[in-house]
């Protein structure tokens, strides 16, 4: 099977038999309210999803590989297969892809997606707290990813929210991907496991101690782990600007 780029690009979700985030649980309905549902139509007209997560009442941050040329933001979800009366949906008016996304392979995968009007904050609808520019999370730390992507390689994406625990790894684990920098990116799921984040769970946050420390952001095909995700702390004075300037 070949495998394009924006395949292996998304590359973020874990589950075993019991049909997971590759070897995670679900989530207890609404215990993530800052997790979004992404519904993008693509320049070719196709619909794909990502994750993303509700850090402004008018803002959601995700992964830049999940651009596209129009895009529905769905909050207060935990099945979206099926409408809930908990449920604000959303439309994307400005998509905001870091400036330097796409000059090195997989470098900068960040975006910032501004909605259309602020978010009502509810029980199942909420923030999440960014990390400061200097809060550099050192690998060793067990963290949390959580999406509605594939919880197999060969499954389809989740109707419910599932979650996993995954460890940050040394940078040394992910020597493997040319481009990985550890300055950029983290280096997530020990290589002894069959936990990992995979396709869909694109753009979801990835949870230390309840602070965003991470974004999905890309991997193995086979969704072996580790996987990358964008180190957000790095990031902080350009989404400060973005958040500013509008």
């Amino acid at each position: 099977m070949h495998l394009s780029l924006s395949m292996l690009l998304f590359l973020l979700c874990s589950r075993a038999d019991a049909g997971e985030i590759i070897g995670g649980t679900e989530c207890k309905p609404h215990s993530r309210p800052y997790m979004a549902y992404l519904v993008i139509l693509t320049s070719q007209n196709h619909q794909k999803n990502c994750g993303g997560f509700l850090i402004r009442r008018n803002f959601v941050l995700t992964a830049a590989h999940c651009s596209g040329r129009s895009m529905t933001v769905i909050l207060g979800a935990h099945n979206i297969s099926k409408k809930e009366d908990t449920w604000q949906k959303l439309k994307v008016v400005k998509q905001f892809p870091h400036p330097k996304y796409g000059s090195i392979l997989f470098h900068h995968d960040i975006m910032l997606l501004k909605l259309k009007k602020k978010a009502n904050l509810t029980l199942a609808v909420g923030t999440l707290p960014l990390p400061s520019q200097f809060d550099f999370v050192p690998p060793g730390r067990m963290c949390r990813v959580a999406g509605w992507g594939k919880t197999g390689v060969m499954e389809p994406g989740s109707d419910t929210l599932q979650e996993v625990k995954m460890r940050l790894m040394d940078p040394e684990a992910c020597k493997h991907f040319s481009t990985f920098d550890h300055t950029l990116q983290l280096c997530v799921g020990n290589p002894r496991k069959t936990r990992s984040a995979f396709k869909g769970d694109s753009g979801g946050p990835l949870l230390c101690a309840g602070v965003a420390q991470g974004i999905v952001s890309y991997g193995h095909p086979d969704a072996k782990p580790p996987g990358v995700f964008t180190r957000i702390s790095h990031y902080r004075p350009w989404i400060n600007k973005i958040l500013k300037e509008n």
